[in-house]
């Protein structure tokens, strides 16, 4: 992550997670096509949280070790329901 940053420095908030509090933002496309994630099952949306030239990248690997495992079944679980399947 600190690379990134360092390699790409302050990248623009995706449209979609930026605020729309007048008519012009919402005019710009601010907040268009948001999904509140705890408005769907398990609170887990298909929507991308990182700028365009770093999406997809992952920050946070979970051990296999004490609370960390559970927290990467469930990691994977969301993943497989987000990520499309191999051809």
């Amino acid at each position: 992550a600190s690379e990134d940053v360092r390699a790409s420095g302050a990248l623009p908030v995706p449209l979609h997670l930026r605020n729309a509090p007048t008519p012009l933002m919402k005019g710009l496309g601010y907040g268009a096509d948001y999904r509140y994630p705890h408005d769907h099952p398990d609170a887990v949306v298909d929507q991308e949280y990182l700028p365009e030239r770093l999406a997809g990248r992952r920050y946070y690997e979970p051990t296999d070790r004490g609370r960390e495992r559970e927290i990467g079944e469930r990691l994977r679980g969301w993943r497989g329901r987000r990520e499309p399947k191999p051809q």
